[in-house]
């Protein structure tokens, strides 16, 4: 039987190892160590996009940079269309996704996602000066509607019969296709189109706002249950430290990261 002294020892250290074993269970998983890896389209504004000099810039970008930095992780950019980004998660082109990814039923059942960072609305976008004024989904019938391939205004558009759903790599298309008359209407989200309409004087305006808020969270693989754990500590230090609502003033003069 071990004497006291040497049973005591065992014993710190049994208890020093169980505890790095917790640090080491919490330390977030990337593909590659040091660097948090974020997938994004980089065509999609005020949200992912390049400037006039070529830089990434955007909401989401300035988020996804505050998560790094409160993970001690070096961000790396991959930008994709839209209509692959969520394959490319799966297929480990990148750690997460952060480009409004909405929170879905359907997208719960193979991914993770962190906890809600912004809060948006669908709105129904049509061409300015157009008699058109839809206020529902349902004045939709009949008509050509562009919308983000794979993007969940999309399942919302297909889920109301009758709609002429046509669609598209991202938002430029077919908002170009919408001004030059070639769509009835669109469908996107409320903060990109107040965005558009102000900084580029594209020839839309908004008409109806769908109520429901949409959560906007972080993608990560849903196995990745360490790097979740990881996003949503520093997500909360960010608002509790100011980070996220000088984000957000910044893009949108107030906190969108309310209901």
């Amino acid at each position: 039987m071990p004497t006291k002294p040497v049973l005591k020892t065992k014993l710190l250290l049994l208890s020093a190892l169980t505890l790095l074993g917790a640090a080491s269970a919490q330390t977030p998983s990337t593909l590659t160590k040091g660097t948090l890896k974020i997938g994004m389209e980089g065509t999609y504004p005020p949200f992912t996009y390049k400037d006039a000099s070529g830089n990434l810039t955007g909401f989401d970008v300035d988020v996804a940079k505050a998560v790094a930095a409160k993970l001690n992780l070096k961000p790396e950019f991959v930008l994709t269309e839209w209509s692959g980004i969520l394959a490319g998660l799966q297929a480990n082109k990148y750690d997460v996704i952060a480009n409004q990814v909405g929170i879905t039923p359907e997208r719960q059942k193979t991914i993770g996602f962190s906890t809600p960072y912004a809060y948006s609305y669908g709105q129904i976008i049509v061409k300015k000066g157009s008699s058109f004024k839809p206020a529902t989904l349902n004045d939709l019938k009949g008509k050509r509607v562009g919308v983000g391939l794979g993007s969940n205004y999309e399942q919302q558009l297909r889920a109301v019969s009758g709609i002429n759903v046509v669609t598209y790599p991202g938002a430029p298309e077919y908002l170009a296709d919408l001004a030059a008359g070639r769509l009835d209407a669109a469908y996107n989200d409320k903060l990109l189109v107040s965005y558009l309409i102000k900084s580029q004087n594209l020839p839309i305006m908004g008409a109806g706002v769908i109520s429901e808020p949409r959560p906007i969270a972080i993608a990560i693989k849903k196995d990745n249950v360490n790097l979740k754990k990881a996003i949503d500590k520093a997500l909360l230090q960010m608002k509790a430290d100011g980070t996220y609502t000088k984000i957000s003033r910044q893009w949108f003069g107030t906190d969108v990261g309310k209901r």
